[in-house]
């Protein structure tokens, strides 16, 4: 499946070349290493686990094929594409520039499925829905740490780390309900339309996929994803505070 990512930290390459520029270009040089290691481990985890989700429903439904294949795992080396696991995201978020990030789908063999129609829509939606849990799981370690560490000089970053985690895992979630192909939001639809239908729109999967970057590249279809992230992201924190604080 592809995922999304937009890491929205910019950096100011622009330097002046005074007697200060080689103390300039460290500081931007440890910015950006902040940034991503506030950025890309969370990221990692967050894309780890929605393809180890698709993988572990898959399983429960009577297919095995993730599990043959060395995917069934939480291991990044399982399922890395040097291209959209670590090159676009890295860039992303060293330059602010919005970028894809993705990695190696997870293969399901539908024949193997008990009810292939109904268990393909539980393994597209396991993704997501993997990414709302994970959200909500950080939102809560947040409030927690914020209730016993609140005062350590080391929550700012603790915070930091955990708001970017639970940020990233509702941006996933959302984008991926996108009812296309080939996001799992199009294999959800799949479940409540005609299978003529379906391969319709199977066939102009390579059309969606260019709209989706134009849209992503001009910034229309960001608005559309971080609002609602956003909200989801303040819901589960709000919620975390009154059940815990």
């Amino acid at each position: 499946m592809m995922h999304f990512l937009s890491a929205g930290m910019a950096v100011n390459w622009t330097m002046i070349w005074t007697g200060d520029s080689l103390k300039s270009m460290k500081f931007d040089l440890l910015e950006i290493a902040a940034r991503v290691a506030i950025g890309y481990p969370p990221f990692l985890f967050a894309l780890c686990f929605h393809e180890y989700a698709h993988g572990w429903v898959a399983k429960l439904r009577g297919d095995r094929t993730a599990e043959r294949m060395g995917r069934l795992t939480m291991n990044p080396l399982s399922h890395i594409d040097p291209i959209g696991t670590f090159l676009f995201p890295l860039i992303g978020m060293a330059t602010g520039v919005p970028l894809f990030g993705w990695a190696k789908p997870v293969p399901v063999d539908a024949r193997n499925l008990k009810n292939p129609r109904t268990d393909m829509f539980w393994v597209a939606l396991a993704g997501p829905g993997s990414n709302i849990f994970l959200g909500i799981i950080g939102s809560f370690i947040l409030v927690l740490a914020l209730k016993f560490f609140g005062s350590s000089t080391y929550f700012g970053a603790i915070s930091e780390l955990m708001q970017t985690f639970i940020a990233i895992n509702f941006v996933f979630a959302i984008f991926n309900l996108i009812p296309i192909h080939p996001l799992d939001g199009g294999k959800v639809l799949e479940r409540f339309i005609s299978p003529a239908l379906n391969s319709k729109l199977l066939e102009h999967q390579s059309m969606f996929n260019i709209i989706l970057l134009v849209l992503f590249l001009t910034g229309f279809l960001s608005k559309f994803i971080f609002a609602p992230a956003q909200i989801a992201s303040m819901f589960s924190i709000q919620l975390a505070e009154r059940l815990l604080l």
